[in-house]
């Protein structure tokens, strides 16, 4: 099986996640199921980066692509009501809604940037995830619940 097929493959599953997602909106488990897509494209990008995968334009487009819609979307997960239960996200979302988005934002923006100039091999994909670590590093910092 090669590269494209797996990056197809993941792809189709992603759009399954999508439906999933449509049905559970607002709920922990869609903001689980965003962040997975966040997560597989970023999985992708990282073996080119790391010489895991061969440069593939087209695996690096869909993973900047999913990243941006995905941070685009996120915030809006993050609705009154939904901060409290077994399954609560830190409440410091909240309180400061304004940067929440603003992170969201500007992760969005940094793949759209990225995407417009597309690397052209696994050390740009690398500087790239550098740009975007930055941006998903700085929210979990600030954002998620540490657990053990």
């Amino acid at each position: 099986m090669n590269f494209r097929t797996i990056a197809a493959a993941v792809l189709v599953a992603g759009m399954g996640v999508t439906a999933v997602f449509a049905q559970q909106q607002g709920t922990h488990e869609a903001r689980e199921a965003l962040m997975k897509k966040v997560g597989g494209s970023a999985g992708a990008m990282t073996a080119i980066a790391k010489g895991e995968k061969p440069y593939d334009a087209e695996v690096v487009k869909a993973a900047l692509t999913t990243i941006s819609e995905t941070a685009k979307v996120f915030p809006d997960q993050f609705k009154p009501g939904t901060e409290t239960g077994d399954k609560a996200a830190s409440p410091k979302i909240w309180e400061n809604m304004d940067d929440f988005k603003a992170r969201a934002a500007k992760l969005s923006s940094d793949a759209e940037k990225i995407l417009a100039q597309l690397p052209a091999d696994a050390a740009g994909v690398g500087g790239a995830l550098k740009t975007l670590g930055a941006n998903c590093g700085g929210c979990h910092e600030n954002y998620r619940i540490k657990t053990d």
